[in-house]
């Protein structure tokens, strides 16, 4: 085998060595992520960021993907949004459910 085939021959792959993560006995969907938010605070947000065509979308994709009522997915919206976590993770979406919600209590 001459230099040349020998430089062709790509390496073989080395596996990536494992980072240490927190260990947790509850399993991966309820280990928190680096801003500090579980699987479900997690998934409430990113629903709450997504666009909807029609009113009852919402409603049913909360009962569906969550298995939440209307009314208790708003009551930990509206938790999280009081958390600095919240604002780590998705500070776009948090900061203008804020100022909607403090438009609407000036309204009051």
């Amino acid at each position: 085998m001459g230099a040349d085939e020998e430089a062709a021959r790509p390496e073989p792959a080395r596996p990536e060595p494992e980072r240490p993560g927190p260990e947790r006995a509850d399993g991966p969907e309820q280990q928190d992520s680096p801003a500090g938010l579980d699987a479900r605070d997690r998934a409430v947000l990113e629903l709450e960021a997504r666009s909807w065509r029609t009113a009852g979308a919402k409603e049913r994709a909360v009962r569906e993907e969550l298995g939440l009522s209307s009314t208790r997915y708003y009551q930990l919206l509206n938790g999280l949004l009081d958390q600095p976590e919240a604002l780590a993770h998705a500070p776009v979406l948090v900061n203008r459910l804020r100022r909607v919600r403090d438009a609407r209590r000036a309204a009051r």
